[in-house]
């Protein structure tokens, strides 16, 4: 955590020396602590923080659990069955995010007559394109799982489910979690694009502070801050939970 640190003063202190080497005039004045506009500027910016980890956190979750249940039909020996596992994949795999955010905010409705709310559909566009990615870290993570592993569970006449509940899944989270923590890093950054509907997160504040004080500078440097403290805590969280799991039990 002390590099993440030490990274942050860099880049702060890159932005100050920018910004006394150029002719721009700073106005950080609008987010000052000491004021009371810069007190509710502030405010009303990291508030954005609950919508932004509330968006990732479900659209995470709901892909993880579809991403699981795709992933199980491209282990099968039946090719008419990996199928749907491949066409799921990469169907998804090959839409932008943003394009399926909008898709579902403005065509669902359209098309089934159901109408989201603009959380709800942004968590169900990323969730959607998430799963894809969920089911490929899913697959690859079951198959490094040792095949004397899966006999074993044979001969002790386990069922399916009842095998990779209790002997497959737990070792292979071991293999997935790097990579799904990758993946959530993914989605908090990507969730900025809920703001095209109006959700409330952390860069929809920020448009609409810039629409009314018209500092995008100050404003902007503010955002980019905001993402990478909070990209940097979720990958440290990440790093020691990996390192835990990794330690013999």
């Amino acid at each position: 955590m002390a590099f993440q640190l030490k990274m942050i003063i860099i880049i702060l202190t890159a932005l100050l020396l920018a910004g006394c080497n150029s002719d721009y005039e700073w106005g950080w004045y609008i987010l000052s602590p000491q004021t009371e506009t810069g007190r509710t500027n502030l405010s009303f910016l990291i508030d954005g923080f609950l919508f932004t980890l509330g968006i990732s956190v479900t659209a995470f979750v709901l892909a993880m659990f579809a991403g699981l249940l795709v992933a199980l039909p491209g282990l099968s020996e039946l090719k008419g069955v990996r199928l749907i596992n491949r066409i799921y994949v990469e169907t998804l795999r090959s839409i932008p995010v943003l394009v399926m955010i909008l898709w579902i905010y403005y065509g669902l409705p359209i098309v089934t007559g159901i109408e989201l709310p603009a959380f709800a559909a942004a968590v169900v566009a990323l969730a959607l394109c998430e799963s894809a990615f969920h089911a490929e870290i899913f697959r690859g993570g079951i198959q490094a799982v040792n095949s004397g592993q899966f006999e074993a569970a044979d001969s002790l006449g386990l069922s399916y489910a009842r095998k990779m509940q209790l002997i497959v899944l737990p070792q292979a989270i071991r293999n997935m979690l790097p990579p799904l923590a990758n993946q959530f890093v993914y989605m908090l950054k990507m969730s900025s694009l809920a703001s095209v509907i109006g959700v409330q997160e952390l860069t929809r504040r920020a448009n609409e502070l810039q629409v009314s004080e018209y500092r995008a500078m100050e404003i902007y440097s503010f955002l980019v801050m905001e993402y990478l403290v909070l990209v940097l805590l979720f990958s440290f969280l990440a790093r020691k939970l990996e390192k835990r799991m990794r330690q013999p039990a």
